[in-house]
């Protein structure tokens, strides 16, 4: 179900490299986290096709809108999300909540599981470098991750991408 889903992803993007790239980091990063903090749930099969497709409104938005606001891509994702999902073959449940996750990803007050926490840090360690905070003081780049990464593992992986001061 991953690989259809990944496909599913590309024909979306198309030759958006940027955005692909980014689904396929948080992918990995998601794992990393969901693995160190929950081995053998099973909910991983969320975790996965959720950040393959946490960003899958983007580009009807930026249609739509004019803008990739986060809003747009939560009022976009979800229908996007459903179609491949469904021609991956994902059950009713599954689907229900990868949708869930993808229309409110910029939402910490919606983490509602470890599945969606694993996709949050992965999303915001993928961001990371774009961020003001993250080239800035060491004390205050600390301090945003220990308030927005709950897991041991995703706070050492974002520690793990700046030197300290």
């Amino acid at each position: 179900m991953l690989e259809k889903t990944i496909k599913g992803m590309y024909s979306i993007f198309g030759d958006d490299h940027k955005r692909i790239n980014h689904a396929l980091e948080v992918l990995k990063h998601s794992l990393a986290i969901y693995n160190g903090e929950f081995p053998g749930n099973k909910a991983r099969v969320i975790v996965e096709l959720a950040a393959v497709l946490h960003d899958i409104g983007i580009k009807q938005a930026l249609v739509r809108y004019k803008s990739a606001a986060p809003v747009f891509q939560h009022r976009e994702g979800p229908p996007l999300a459903k179609k491949v999902l469904e021609e991956a073959g994902a059950d009713p449940e599954t689907t229900a909540r990868v949708l869930y996750i993808v229309g409110n990803h910029h939402h910490r007050s919606k983490i509602d599981g470890p599945d969606f926490q694993a996709l949050w840090e992965a999303d915001l360690i993928a961001n990371l470098p774009e961020f003001p905070v993250f080239s800035g003081n060491y004390a205050r780049f600390e301090k945003m991750v220990n308030y927005n990464f709950k897991t041991r593992t995703g706070r050492a992986i974002a520690l793990s991408l700046r030197e300290r001061d």
